[in-house]
């Protein structure tokens, strides 16, 4: 009994249909997680109300609504805010990533994206060895 790992769900919020397949291509090389794709903040805010989820990878520009605005709506949700965001931004967008860091997210990703960065950031926030 003890062995079985519940499944963890992971929430990732990015308009780039490409993005979110490299992302999802990444985080599948973990066991057990349930992978949901959201398309625009306005998606993603739908589908983090929802349901639960054990970690959020939100991009920062994004059309519709833009993750730093999703990131802070998560936040000032009691029922939400405690769940750990990594947000997605370009190299070099330094005040982007710190006001994401500020408005509670807890890791940041920079394009172009790393498959072994983003599973031992994933890893760290859902608590994996």
């Amino acid at each position: 009994m003890g062995l079985s790992m519940e499944r963890q769900r992971i929430l990732i919020v990015e308009d780039s249909p490409t993005m979110r397949q490299l992302l999802t291509f990444a985080l599948r090389r973990l066991k057990n997680v349930d992978i949901v794709e959201a398309q625009d903040g306005m998606d993603g805010l739908r589908k983090v109300s929802s349901d639960h989820f054990d970690l959020a990878l939100i991009d920062i520009n994004m059309p519709v609504m833009d993750g730093l605005k999703l990131i802070s709506l998560i936040r000032s949700e009691e029922s939400l805010s405690d769940i750990p965001i990594v947000v997605v931004t370009t190299e070099g967008a330094k005040e982007d990533r710190e006001r994401a860091l500020s408005l509670g997210a807890n890791e940041y990703l920079t394009k172009p994206i790393q498959a072994n960065r983003v599973l031992s950031v994933a890893k760290g926030l859902l608590k994996r060895d």
